[in-house]
Order: C-alpha cells, then sequence, then structure tokens
C-alpha cells in the first residue's frame, strides 16, 4: 500500500515521529488526524474510479445506441405517428369547434372534442400494445 501513494507513507511517517517527539499524550490525536487523511484518499478514489466507470458507461451507451442516444430505454427516431396524429388533431380542431359550436352550441363542441380525444385515445390504446386481443 505505501508503495503505491508516497504521500500516504509520508504522513503516516510524519504521525510517528510526532508521536515521538510529543509523547503518548497526543497519540489518540495523532492517530485520528491520520485516519481522517486516509478517509479523505479513500473518498477521492473512490470518487474517482466511480466516475471512470460511470464516463465509460456513459461512452459504451453512446456508442451502441447511436447518436441521439436512448430514450425511456429505447432509440430516439424522432416524432413518429403519434405526434403526426396529435397535430393533426389540433389542426382540425379548429374548424371542427368553431362549426360545431356556431351550429348546435355546447353540445356540438363537446362532440367534436370528444371524438377527437377519442381518436387520440384509441391510438394510444392501440399503440401502447394493450389493443392486441391475440398477443
Amino acid at each position: 500500500m505505501t508503495n503505491r501513494n508516497p504521500e500516504l507513507k509520508k504522513d503516516l511517517d510524519a504521525a510517528v515521529q510526532t508521536r515521538k517527539e510529543l509523547g503518548e499524550n497526543y497519540e489518540t490525536a495523532l492517530v485520528e488526524s491520520f485516519l481522517e487523511k486516509l478517509d479523505d484518499r479513500l473518498d477521492e478514489t473512490v470518487e474517482r474510479a466511480v466516475d471512470k466507470r460511470l464516463r465509460r458507461r456513459l461512452a459504451e451507451q453512446q456508442l451502441t445506441s447511436g447518436p441521439g442516444g436512448p430514450v425511456g430505454g429505447r432509440e430516439w427516431r424522432g416524432p413518429g405517428p403519434a405526434f403526426a396524429l396529435a397535430v393533426t388533431s389540433l389542426v382540425f380542431a379548429i374548424p371542427l369547434s368553431a362549426i360545431a359550436s356556431a351550429r348546435v352550441g355546447f353540445l356540438g363542441l363537446l362532440v367534436a372534442w370528444g371524438g377527437i380525444v377519442g381518436v387520440n385515445a384509441c391510438y394510444a390504446w392501440i399503440a401502447s400494445g394493450r389493443g392486441d386481443r391475440g398477443a
């Protein structure tokens, strides 16, 4: 251990020399001081090792998942059909809301928005895999 860390060996030698000079009265304080330094060095070593391991794992994930990186455990491929359906629903919601409320009133507005929400909910249910009866 002392061959790997010359500073630690130097600190231990200094603590032993100080103990010889000051006597047994300061032994506890010297040991505690040395142990605090040892704890600090151990913490630094562990932090460096953990940081290195995390950086390595992150690099491996980026290599295996491509430049976008994983999103929710899956690879991000950009906006998909769900996004397109949501945008289309909002685009059609404006004129449908205007027509339904002008012709029928509040009830027409509720029916129009109920249909829009229903279409989106059905798509989300089917896309999540719960719509497959055979599975």
